[in-house]
């Protein structure tokens, strides 16, 4: 049996989709049925996920990506992430999009399916240290 490079796959989507800015590349990496966890909250369907993705990226002017490191479960049906995201603040987090520089890290676990589809993904963001930075006075 042959193991997925599944790491290969979710780098692939991070720089197709978030650093090419391009929500409509989703089609050719999930399922239809896609599910994201974010803050304990689902967001469910592909279709919903690319407004998601949509709305995620106005919020962060000059969006990178950084993959910090990627690893797999040994039969490629699990990915870990770690990431980190840089940028300019655009209203994220309901803030006034002043366009101070921002930076924060994340890691998501993903699940990949024997065709290399990604069936769900599991993210957590600093967002609590970044909500901090941003209110500063």
């Amino acid at each position: 049996m042959r193991t997925l490079n599944s790491v290969k796959i979710v780098e692939s989507f991070f720089e197709t989709v978030w650093n090419g800015k391009n929500p409509n590349a989703i089609d050719q990496f999930v399922v239809d049925d896609f599910i994201i966890t974010t803050g304990g909250i689902d967001i469910a369907t592909k279709e919903r996920f690319k407004e998601w993705v949509t709305q995620f990226l106005v919020k962060i002017s000059d969006f990178n990506l950084e993959i910090l490191e990627s690893f797999q479960n040994e039969d490629g049906s699990r990915v870990a992430s770690r990431w980190r995201i840089t940028g300019k603040n655009n209203g994220v987090m309901e803030t006034p999009a002043d366009q101070r520089p921002i930076t924060f890290t994340g890691t998501a676990v993903w699940e990949v399916n024997k065709e290399g589809k990604l069936l769900h993904n599991w993210v957590e963001r600093s967002f609590w240290e970044l909500h901090q930075y941003l209110n500063e006075k």
